[in-house]
């Protein structure tokens, strides 16, 4: 498994109110896939770590819409009180962040899950549920987490859950890994004819059109 390196405390000051650092590319189909993609081009042999912080924790959970705003700014406002919370939050965020990356990168290949990898998977997704509880809502009911502001690991129960209930269910057959070569993000293919190979069009899918193209006129 990758040895990542963890930004201090220092990392985790706000930032001055004129920066304002890209949103996260959400391209995905599924929260922990989308979480996965947050070590960036992996297969460079140099990739870019876009989770530094708890602050960028925070904030991919706000972007991604498990954490409400509000919410988000009481725990980033309490992070001088509870520092070594927040930075054991971060390390097991990367921790769980790894360990789905194995396992969806072994469905992918088609090849057994690493047993380590699986096991800590397991047990965050055990932490998930242990704060989790069905509710009634109208004539049905829907699982509910315990306040995600209570504790600075919470943001991770339902990012566990969502790999939980993927890889229980009918759509992990739609796990793709991006055909880009130096990027390799996963995504969900709900494409109709499930021929997509690329996170993004826009991005990597054009990428890889301009090269072939200009392969083809050297060729030429």
């Amino acid at each position: 498994m990758m040895t990542l390196k963890i930004a201090g405390i220092s990392a985790m000051a706000t930032a001055a109110p004129e920066t304002r650092l890209p949103p996260f590319e959400l391209i995905a189909g599924n929260v922990c896939l989308d979480f996965v993609n947050t070590l960036d081009n992996r297969p460079s042999g140099e990739p870019k770590e876009l989770i530094g912080s708890f602050l960028d924790l925070a904030r991919f959970a706000q972007e991604s819409g498990i954490l409400p705003a509000k919410d988000g700014k009481y725990l980033v406002g309490r992070l001088n009180f509870h520092r070594a919370e927040a930075e054991t939050a971060l390390r097991r965020a990367l921790e769980l962040r790894e360990v789905m990356y194995a396992v969806f990168s072994a469905v992918l290949r088609r090849k057994s899950s690493p047993p380590a990898a699986l096991a800590t998977l397991n047990a965050h997704i055990r932490d998930s549920a242990e704060h989790s509880r069905l509710v009634p809502v109208g004539k049905g009911y829907e699982w509910r987490f315990d306040d995600l502001k209570s504790a600075y690991d919470a943001l991770l129960w339902p990012i566990a859950r969502a790999a939980a209930e993927l890889l229980a269910s009918g759509d992990l057959a739609m796990v793709r890994a991006c055909s880009e070569a130096t990027c390799q993000w996963f995504f969900l293919d709900t494409s109709k004819n499930h021929h997509r190979r690329w996170c993004s069009m826009k991005i990597c899918g054009n990428r890889t059109k301009v090269r072939k193209f200009y392969a083809r006129k050297k060729t030429a």
